[in-house]
């Protein structure tokens, strides 16, 4: 199993754009030198907690200072970019990264992001406009030939030109990065498209159970196209906390910036989304019930070194196998030392546990 971050990024409200993307560089940067295989970087409009709308601005930046690492966008939102203008900047920062871009497009979560650029989520437009943006995309990459698009939403032309001026910006991976989807929603229809494509399918949730039934949207969609998916690619995203013992994991996870994100945020969100039930353990659990406390003891995995790695292959075993774990990264700027302990045990002590344990079980 290889091991990842995934910042959405996380910042609460008073912190600074400017500071708030120093600190996030600084956890790319730390997560390189540990050996941290990729680290995904989140782009939203319309939510003070999740404040960035770059994410290949700080990719730009984190390839200057690290070596390894491999960078994504997790995900430039594709109803909000014109196909054609986001296929070149895509191909350009490839070049830049040589090699270590991957790419993840979404089609956006939030409401208001969606209501900002004047797209009907509540009807599905956005997914609509995600397929075609990124059938725009792959055209311009994949097709020698000039053609032209016209679609519900974009035009787009690849002109024949002349020796002086044409479409000359190809992937510096061909034919293109690695592509990951992410998906949240049970039946998620962007982790079919996954399936469908061959693409890297990406599973945001909380309890196991209710990832497990991801991987049949990822099924389900590689049937479409005739394709058999590796559960080697799948990526899960988790919250987690390392640290010596397992009180001060919860003293460093709960009674801090973790916890602090969940209350004012992560919790309130998805309870006006109607989708608190996310959360839950078992089906039966009031949702009055689910608190940060709550998401701590069930969801998280929160503890000592053989603590998390146990919690890590629960996973493993519920949801039938996975490839790479991504570790939610949260704003400790202001006590980095603790954060960046939990991320060097999570690779030193936590996932050598998990790697010869998953050994012996079988899928």
């Amino acid at each position: 199993m290889e091991l990842g971050l995934f910042l959405m990024p996380s910042h609460p409200p008073e912190r600074s754009l400017y500071d708030a993307t120093q600190w996030d560089l600084e956890m790319i940067q730390y997560a390189d030198t540990l050996g941290y295989q990729e680290a995904w970087i989140g782009e939203h409009f319309t939510a003070p907690w999740e404040p960035i709308p770059a994410p290949d601005l700080m990719i730009a930046q984190a390839l200057t200072s690290t070596k390894q690492i491999k960078l994504a966008p997790g995900a430039h939102l594709l109803p909000y970019h014109h196909p054609v203008e986001l296929a070149h900047r895509v191909a350009y920062l490839d070049h830049l990264s040589q090699g270590r871009l991957m790419l993840g497009v979404g089609a956006g979560g939030l409401l208001t992001d969606s209501e900002t650029f004047g797209v009907d989520a509540a009807i599905g437009e956005n997914r609509t406009m995600m397929s075609e943006a990124l059938e725009i995309m792959l055209k311009l990459w994949n097709e020698k030939e000039p053609f032209q698009f016209e679609g519900a939403y974009w035009k787009a032309n690849k002109i024949e030109g002349n020796p002086f001026a044409s479409y000359h910006i190809y992937p510096y991976q061909q034919p293109h990065p690695p592509i990951g989807v992410t998906g949240l929603s049970p039946g998620s229809e962007t982790l079919k498209t996954a399936g469908e494509k061959g693409f890297i399918p990406m599973s945001l949730g909380a309890n196991n159970e209710y990832i497990a039934g991801h991987w049949k949207s990822v099924e389900e969609g590689a049937k479409r196209s005739g394709r058999t998916p590796s559960r080697s690619d799948w990526r899960i995203t988790r919250d987690v906390f390392v640290a010596d013992t397992d009180e001060e994991a919860i003293e460093g996870s709960l009674n801090s910036m973790m916890g602090r994100q969940h209350s004012e945020y992560w919790i309130p969100l998805f309870r006006s989304l109607r989708a608190v039930s996310v959360f839950k353990h078992e089906e039966s659990v009031d949702e009055s019930q689910i608190t940060p406390e709550y998401v701590a003891k069930h969801n998280w995995f929160v503890g000592s070194p053989e603590t998390v790695a146990n919690k890590i292959v629960n996973l493993y075993e519920t949801v039938g196998g996975f490839g790479a774990l991504l570790v939610t990264g949260y704003d400790y700027s202001e006590t980095p030392d603790i954060w960046k302990k939990s991320m060097r045990l999570l690779q030193e002590e936590v996932m050598p546990r998990v790697n010869h344990k998953i050994a012996k079980v079988k899928i």
